[in-house]
């Protein structure tokens, strides 16, 4: 299907780009094609987004760059994030180390968490903010402005199929409770640690890390 949708893509870009040399001079005409040049290079990075979404590649573990599987996933849910008029931060640590894991699990942890961090923040918008160092391991944050996590509940959010979520209208799900404990079992999976910071009415913010593969490697010998 990636292919499918990618190869009218790239001729449509081709064909846009080649008009942009013929209209050369006529400003207005240069920006709708650069428009649409660009616009399909998005879709296209979307499109593979999607397709290393797919390929979890079973269990399989190895090098994984952490910003990038942050990027992709945000790059899925640009359209989301839109709708939902919520403005994302990302500042992710240029020289992060790579970690030992499976992309597609670790896209999944993350797809979770921003998720959560838009169903937090309503319908009104917020902030969703992305931060990656590297530290004791490879840390990341994430953060939200929304109602944030009542105390009762902090203890009980990674238990399976318990959720705080209502449903917003008449026939939606209010959400499997699943999210957080899959989340969970992946971190733990990859010798990481999840901790969560969160007021309510002021927002939450989630701290993962991760050992870094050189350390990892010194505690399974």
């Amino acid at each position: 299907m990636a292919h499918e949708v990618n190869t009218p893509l790239a001729v449509i870009s081709s064909y846009a780009q080649m008009l942009l040399k013929q209209v050369n001079g006529d400003d207005k005409m240069m920006s709708l094609l650069d428009r649409i040049t660009r616009q399909t290079f998005r879709a296209s990075e979307i499109v593979n987004s999607l397709l290393n979404f797919s390929r979890t590649g079973g269990t399989e573990f190895g090098d994984v760059d952490v910003n990038k599987t942050i990027q992709d996933t945000l790059t899925l849910l640009e359209h989301q994030f839109r709708l939902s008029h919520i403005k994302v931060e990302a500042n992710l640590y240029k020289d992060l180390p790579p970690i030992y894991g499976n992309t597609g699990k670790l896209q999944q942890v993350f797809l979770n968490l921003f998720l959560n961090a838009k169903d937090a923040m309503g319908t009104s918008g917020g902030t969703l903010s992305v931060q990656t160092a590297n530290g004791m391991g490879v840390e990341v944050s994430v953060s939200d402005n929304g109602t944030g996590i009542a105390p009762e509940h902090i203890k009980k959010i990674y238990d399976p199929f318990f959720t705080t979520k209502n449903a917003p209208k008449e026939g939606q799900s209010r959400g499997t409770g699943l999210g957080l404990s899959v989340t969970y079992g992946i971190i733990t999976e990859h010798a990481g640690k999840i901790s969560v910071d969160s007021k309510p009415g002021e927002g939450t913010t989630f701290h993962i890390q991760f050992p870094l593969i050189k350390a990892r490697k010194a505690v399974n010998v």
